[in-house]
């Protein structure tokens, strides 16, 4: 089994290396109020005379329908029924589109996972059909494979015996690429009670292709409960059948998250957003003028600032604000060429505002929808100085004070360097005085209100920032 801490570490950095994958199975939509196969086929083993609480086979009851019947059209009808229903996409879909996750797998039928995607302005390219998988979709950020096909074409959706059996005949692009993506990629099962009935025909087939060639994946489990069993012997029955079936996982090179409830997968998943965005830092801030500070030691300060963040590997976003943004752009980039990096755009994010109102939206809103966005994909706000010329009076930037309360609202890492004066001070002196809902700059108070050392402020924000990793690893 694996650690939720060491599940983290792992996940992310299959994150950054552009590895990270998703096979989503029922458990991820049926929060939003969609069915799993039990629920599916209720009325199709009425229909029958049965049972399907009593029935553990439900591939063969969707079979014994279609053949009493002669056709299939009450089951396509019945998939229509259940997964067009008008839903809210969970908590869980939505962090999952906002990850950059570039491969999905599921053997849903529903739409969830595309209209998230969609939703955080992501271009997906779905696989539906053998069809599908032979052309691409230009400048997609990520793809969906339905691999059992979608509820817009019902008739095609694997549900019946004879689907599975003849799967590998017409479906064989699919299973090629999976096997593609299991071995090159790192795949979160998330949905999946490991008893559904399509599961066990999905494992087979991947450990048939794979053979020796695996790679870790990983799944989550919730412990059982024997309050959750009528009698202390279906408690320990199904105690051993799980800790077996999570065993028998290990064939197939996938470890068991462990969790106590499934709403923890919500928390783990926060956890991996925030923890991957903590390799993104945005640098809030703006200078006519740098106060109690010389302008060489203001700009060492900067540029010695960015050009360490280059060195530990973390990503920098600036909005180019006056008097900094170019500062930091130069130490940045003199770590980037210093050290032979070959992608500049892998560590340094240039965002300067608009400056010309010219279409329908007014320059205050279009700076407010930059602003959410850029922080919004950051992990860390450092705030310097933050003020502007008004007139010929020098007065503190709102646009960093606003910068401050969306990243509040993002549940960012805030680090105000209070002696660089000015909107700086004024959000260190805020954050002060509530300390307690800003406890990892407890112990660097005293350096950020009232050094003057460059070395001795940027090893305080260094830390700060790591320090912050490590609570998100901390296990739940």
């Amino acid at each position: 089994m694996e650690t939720i801490k060491s599940f983290k570490k792992k996940y992310v950095k299959a994150l950054r290396e552009d590895t990270a994958a998703i096979f989503a199975g029922a458990g991820l939509s049926i929060p939003a109020g969609y069915v799993n196969w039990k629920n599916l086929l209720k009325d199709i083993a009425e229909e029958l005379g049965l049972d399907v609480e009593k029935e553990h086979d439900l591939i063969a009851l969707a079979q014994f329908h279609r053949n009493e019947k002669g056709n299939r059209s009450g089951l396509n009808q019945e998939i229509i029924n259940r997964f067009t229903k008008n839903v809210k996409l969970t908590n869980n879909h939505k962090i999952l589109s906002r990850l950059p996750i570039k491969y999905f797998w599921t053997t849903n039928y529903d739409t969830l996972l595309e209209k998230a995607l969609g939703e955080n302005n992501k271009k997906v390219d779905v696989k539906i059909t053998k069809e599908n998988l032979a052309t691409n979709l230009p400048k997609r950020d990520t793809i969906v494979y339905k691999m059992h096909g979608d509820v817009s074409q019902p008739s095609d959706a694997v549900i019946t015996k004879d689907d599975y059996e003849s799967y590998n005949m017409k479906r064989q692009l699919f299973t090629t690429t999976l096997q593609g993506d299991l071995i090159s990629k790192t795949f979160l099962f998330i949905g999946f009670s490991f008893d559904d009935p399509n599961l066990e025909y999905i494992l087979s087939r991947i450990r048939i292709l794979l053979e020796e060639n695996t790679r870790e994946h990983f799944a989550f489990f919730k412990k059982l409960k024997e309050t959750d069993y009528p009698t202390k012997e279906d408690f320990i029955y199904n105690n051993t059948r799980q800790k077996l079936r999570i065993n028998d996982l290990k064939r197939y090179s996938i470890s068991a998250v462990m969790i106590d409830e499934y709403t923890e997968i919500e928390e783990i998943l926060l956890d991996i957003e925030k923890l991957f965005n903590l390799n993104k830092i945005f640098i809030s801030g703006s200078a006519d003028d740098y106060g109690s500070w010389n302008e060489s030691e203001a700009k060492k300060l900067m540029h010695n600032l960015s050009k360490e963040l280059v060195k530990k590997d973390y990503k920098i976003v600036s909005g180019f604000g006056l008097g900094v943004g170019s500062v930091i752009i130069n130490g940045a980039l003199e770590e980037i060429y210093d050290a032979k990096y070959k992608n500049t755009g892998e560590y340094l994010e240039l965002r300067p505002f608009p400056q010309i109102h010219t279409g329908k939206k007014s320059l205050k809103e279009l700076w407010d929808e930059y602003r959410r966005d850029m922080i919004s994909k950051s992990g860390v706000v450092i705030i310097l100085f933050g003020n502007k010329l008004d007139g010929s009076n020098i007065i503190n930037a709102q646009g960093v004070y606003k910068e401050f309360e969306i990243a509040k609202e993002f549940g960012l890492s805030i680090i105000p360097v209070g002696s660089t004066g000015f909107m700086a001070k004024e959000i260190f002196n805020e954050m002060k005085n509530q300390i307690k809902d800003y406890e990892y700059l407890e112990k660097h108070l005293d350096v950020l209100l009232n050094s003057d050392d460059c070395n001795i402020i940027i090893n305080a924000i260094m830390e700060i920032i790591e320090n912050s990793q490590k609570t998100i690893l901390t296990d739940q």
